[in-house]
């Protein structure tokens, strides 16, 4: 069962790159080439030269980002499909479309939207060279922080659901993700390395699109991977009852 669901879960990791590839086209490469545009002419109001291309942009918005992207979203996939195998049994939700979906939104709010609060997602011209160590690993750290969190507040809610009930017991797994991720989220550096003269209007639509392409992804993988999962095991239930012997003795 953890193999179909590992396989089933990389197919659908293949179709949501699909979808992220051609969102990302429509929503994204526009805003990057604004921005590549934007430090090519800074540079040449510096006078300084434009770097050389080791990669044309014809490639990177073509064949690189599809690449990119269903290798990401398959990989992801994979992954998503050993979590759900793991949550099984395990929360309280019976059918598969209902567990993925959840699982789908948690893994969005958890990787996602709440590390990139802290650090959002910043396009080419934005951010100092020096300091890309330090932003990087301090945003793998809060997205561990993160996951770690969300792991430990499902927990907490198993655990008070019985004597707070399930709403009460949601309400304080929320509270205490958020007062974690927010604490642990103060104490990292902050970093905000945006050009005095970068415009608002076209920093705020690329954070958008990054969403945006976040959410089709976890979106797709969730609805996609219930819906396969829940068709998959219909089958299989009406297969058995088919050859069940107990039934031709019922309507024989």
């Amino acid at each position: 069962m953890t193999r179909t669901l590992l396989l089933r879960g990389m197919l659908v990791g293949l179709v949501a790159g699909l979808l992220v590839f051609a969102f990302a086209r429509w929503a994204g490469e526009p805003q990057v080439d604004k921005a590549i545009a934007f430090e090519t002419s800074m540079d040449q109001a510096k006078g300084e030269s434009p770097e050389p291309e080791m990669v044309s942009r014809r490639i990177q918005r073509g064949f690189g980002l599809l690449t990119g992207a269903v290798v990401y979203a398959t990989a992801l996939g994979g992954i998503f499909g050993l979590v759900f195998a793991y949550a099984r049994g395990r929360l309280s939700m019976a059918r598969p479309r209902i567990l993925a979906a959840w699982l789908a939104a948690i893994g969005f709010v958890t990787i996602v939207l709440a590390p990139s609060l802290k650090y959002p997602a910043n396009p080419p011209s934005v951010g100092d060279p020096e300091t890309i160590g330090v932003r990087t690993g301090a945003y793998f750290l809060l997205i561990a922080i993160s996951v770690v969190a969300s792991a430990f507040v499902l927990k907490a809610r198993s655990y008070f659901r019985d004597t707070l009930g399930e709403w009460n017991a949601a309400l304080l797994a929320v509270f205490l993700y958020v007062l974690v991720v927010s604490l642990c989220g103060h104490f990292l550096p902050a970093i905000d390395e945006v050009p005095a003269n970068f415009p608002a209007s076209l920093l705020w639509k690329f954070r958008i699109a990054s969403w945006e392409t976040q959410a089709v992804l976890w979106g797709a993988l969730g609805l996609l991977f219930g819906w396969l999962t829940e068709r998959a095991e219909g089958m299989t239930e009406g297969s058995r009852r088919k050859v069940n012997p107990a039934n031709a003795i019922r309507y024989s």
